[in-house]
């Protein structure tokens, strides 16, 4: 298929799937006329390179751990004891922001937990004669 069937299917801009292609993530044969011709295996590479970097993964750690992962086997051999000092640093680093997103969400949801338990009608608020109530979010959690 050509960079814009795969574009297409995949919702990646093609500025990006050259780019894949440029940091070795991705590989296109050429056609005789120089186009780009991407084998049906690369819907599942591109959306398996976009999960990645959407996790927090730089193109070079993508680089490293791609050849590992065949699809929905993953390849146990060939991983080398710095690959795996990577991925542990990755891994021990994600769940860091998994933490931190889930105590944000948890915030967010007493803020509106409390907003919604205690709305008042518009006009009350536009008179001015109901005082703000305020909570403690941290008594809530």
């Amino acid at each position: 298929m050509r960079i814009g069937e795969l574009s297409e299917c995949t919702g990646t801009p093609r500025r990006l799937l050259r780019y894949y292609e440029e940091q070795g993530l991705l590989v296109a044969d050429r056609s005789p006329n120089g186009y780009r011709d991407y084998d049906e295996r690369c819907v599942d590479r591109v959306l398996q390179i976009r999960g990645l970097l959407e996790s927090g993964l730089s193109t070079r750690i993508i680089k490293q751990i791609l050849p590992c992962l065949g699809g929905r086997l993953i390849h146990v051999t060939g991983a080398s004891d710095e690959t795996i000092a990577t991925l542990e640093r990755e891994r021990d680093r994600m769940r860091q922001r998994i933490e931190c997103l889930t105590r944000s969400q948890e915030a967010i949801s007493g803020y509106l937990d409390a907003v919604l338990r205690h709305r008042r009608p518009a006009a009350g608020r536009a008179a001015g004669t109901i005082a703000e109530p305020s909570y403690d979010l941290a008594a809530t959690a």
